[in-house]
């Protein structure tokens, strides 16, 4: 039944069993909400996911949505002029609460990751020495600061992530070299989090509602983590989340967009990024390669980075040449 509706390009019994199961859980999961919110990023996962909805034939429930963080790719903005495009429907752009450069400027800048900028923010806040001393010692000094100072003194257990020696000399470097700017994970609420939020709880008043994103289990990191299955529901089926696309590897990923002949932005295309997201955000893995990107190919874009995210950028790089000495002190003493 569900193969004979999926009519378009080159869909048939040949089609990997994983595109068609979730190609069949989008389609079941759309028709049980009354409005059906797709975020649109511009990037590879969003594609496919933009490109499943058209393709089972949502008609018209579905409404796509970008948020626009303050920081991005002018390949990103045409990529959305393209989709609407090839697909004939309608994107809706969304500001930015606090846009991201205001909320560097205003809380502080990203650096490593959210954990780790929450933490160092925290100690910030208490105007912690960064000396090494036992938990008990240090929360008699910082008594409102506990849950950063069980990370700093490792009180979470050896199987813990949430430790501060995860990250190998993270904190010797911290004592060594403190930070003398704000460092905060908090540009993200302004910019994105608290717009969905927002808008959803608008839509709610009238509707129960479907958020639906581009999640891949495959693409590792916090969020992904977050979740064990592609689907789940809040609110007492007023309010859901779905990850159409949270079971597929890299590789059904690749097949997809052969199959079905998927174009990426030229951030992909073009400027060679593996992942897009926020411009050049020092939490991505990749933020040097992104930085050498829009040197290249957005100049101006390059330039705010830097007024942005400039102090994390350098303090990350004076990071990496730390932990590349203690490795060589540690490596001599064998």
């Amino acid at each position: 039944m569900y193969r004979e509706r999926y009519t378009q390009g080159k869909l048939d019994y040949s089609t990997p069993a994983d595109i068609m199961t979730a190609m069949i859980k989008t389609e079941r999961n759309l028709d049980d909400y009354e409005k059906v919110i797709v975020s649109i990023s511009g990037g590879a996962d969003s594609d496919i996911v933009l490109d499943m909805i058209e393709r089972v034939g949502h008609e018209g429930q579905a409404e796509y949505v970008w948020f626009d963080t303050g920081m991005e790719y002018q390949a990103t903005k045409d990529h959305l002029v393209f989709l609407e495009e090839k697909y004939g429907i309608k994107i809706k752009r969304l500001p930015a609460i606090v846009p991201a450069p205001l909320g560097c400027k205003t809380f502080g800048v990203p650096f490593i990751s959210k954990e780790v900028s929450e933490r160092i923010n925290n100690l910030q806040r208490h105007n912690f020495d960064w000396k090494d001393a036992p938990f008990e010692v240090l929360v008699e000094k910082y008594p409102r600061c506990k849950a950063a100072l069980r990370w700093w003194c490792n009180e979470k257990g050896d199987k813990s992530g949430f430790n501060v020696k995860n990250i190998k000399w993270l904190k010797e470097f911290l004592m060594a070299h403190p930070p003398t700017f704000s460092v905060s994970p908090n540009c993200c609420n302004g910019a994105k989090k608290n717009v969905v939020k927002r808008y959803i709880k608008e839509e709610m008043k009238e509707h129960s509602v479907l958020e639906v994103t581009g999640l891949r289990r495959a693409e590792g990191g916090q969020r992904a983590t977050t979740y064990s299955s592609c689907f789940s529901e809040k609110s007492e089926k007023r309010e859901a989340h779905f990850r159409p696309i949270f079971y597929l590897t890299d590789a059904v990923k690749a097949e997809y967009e052969q199959l079905f002949d998927i174009k990426h932005s030229a951030c992909y295309e073009t400027y060679g990024l593996k992942r897009t997201g926020c411009a050049c955000c020092p939490f991505g893995s990749r933020w040097e390669e992104e930085l050498r990107a829009a040197e290249q190919h957005e100049p101006k874009l390059h330039k705010a980075a830097w007024g942005v995210f400039g102090d994390s950028y350098e303090y990350h790089r004076k990071f990496r040449d730390f932990k590349d000495c203690m490795n060589h002190k540690q490596t001599s003493l064998f």
